[in-house]
Order: structure tokens, then sequence, then C-alpha cells
């Protein structure tokens, strides 16, 4: 699997920078995390929260997204990253119009960012890049994505270079320009999509 990765990183072993993980364990339950900022892109009622799962991939919290709206968004603040990488495990829970995990990077704000998503309604990877408000479509991959389980979603992103991993297997990698430079790395999600979240973990690459 880790050979799989290798063979199409955008970045050598040595050029990255530190790896930031964040396992959400050491916050209160029934709130979102401190130090991250959490909504929506378009109409409805988010509803990001730490809570405890027996599942979790690192016990005992995880972050979950329970809320109903268009498009869920939920990031690191502290964050700035312009090349790099963001990974996090999720596990689709339920969900009648979507089952959605996602990862966004170099999020300007709650209306410009990419957005990198697994969904196990349709067994599919997908990009897109959201403009102004509006999501716009880059490219679609089939994948197996169990519902009920963990999976490991990852990003790659340099210059205009983005390779898409899940579980391991790169599934896309593509060439965009939408949205360049620095910007937070964070989570997301779709519709009535119920998600966990766990090992958040971002890279920035050396300059």
């Amino acid at each position: 699997m880790k050979s799989a990765i290798l063979a199409v990183s955008l970045f050598g072993a040595a050029s990255h920078g530190l790896a930031v993980t964040d396992n959400f364990d050491a916050y209160p339950s029934g709130k979102p995390p401190p130090g991250w900022s959490c909504g929506a892109t378009g109409r409805g009622t988010p509803n990001w929260t730490i809570v405890a799962d027996a599942s979790a991939a690192s016990r005992p919290n995880v972050l979950k997204q329970s809320g109903i709206a268009d498009f869920p968004w939920c990031v690191k603040g502290d964050t700035s990253v312009s090349d790099g990488a963001v990974e996090v495990r999720f596990k689709s829970v339920s969900g009648k119009e979507d089952q959605a995990g996602g990862l966004v990077w170099r999020w300007k704000d709650g209306n410009n960012y990419y957005v990198a998503r697994a969904n196990a309604l349709e067994n599919n990877v997908s990009l897109y890049y959201t403009k102004d408000g509006s999501r716009k479509t880059i490219m679609y991959k089939d994948a197996p994505v169990t519902p009920a389980a963990w999976h490991l979603l990852r990003v790659e992103f340099k210059g205009n270079s983005i390779l898409v991993l899940l579980d391991g297997k790169p599934y896309i990698q593509v060439d965009d320009s939408h949205i360049p430079g620095p910007g937070k790395v964070g989570v997301w999600t779709k519709a009535d999509s119920v998600t966990l979240f766990d090992d958040f973990s971002y890279t920035a690459a050396a300059k």
C-alpha cells in the first residue's frame, strides 16, 4: 500500500515539513473542536461536535457531523498551507441523499476552496473546487467506499498538481489552477451525511 503512494507522490520524503495531527481526544464532548471554525457553504444547519466512539481509529473521541446543510465544513483555524498534504480517517454512518467524507484545502473562506470527497452511496471518489459559493466538478473515479467502516482519505497538492488517494490507493491525479495560494485545511460533508472523522493530519511542504 505504501509503495503505491510513493510511486505517484507529489513530494519526496525530504521535501515535507513536519506532519501535524489532531485526533480530537483532548477536547470536551458535545461541542465543536476548539480552534476550529465550522459552518456550511449554502443553506442548512450543520452540527459539528466532539463525541466518544468505541470504533474510533484512535479512541476515545471523534469529530461528528450530524446536521443537514448543502456543504458542511470544519477547518483548523491556525493553518495556512499552499503546497502539502492533508488526510483524515472517516466513517460514513448514515444519509439518504449522501454519505460523504471529505477534505478541504486552500480554504480561503466558506465559499472558496478545493474539496475531495469519498461517497459510500455512489462508491466513488470525486474532486471539486468551490468558487464564490458554487461547487464545480473536476473529476470522478469509481472506488470502493464501504458504509459504516473506517477509510483513509488523503490529498497531496503542489502548485497546480493534485493527487487524491483512498485507503492508500491513488484514484485522481490532475492539474487544476482554480484555487491558488495558501489556505486553511479541514474536513467536509454533504447534505444529510452523518460522518465521523478521526486522526486529521496535515503537512506543509518545506520551501
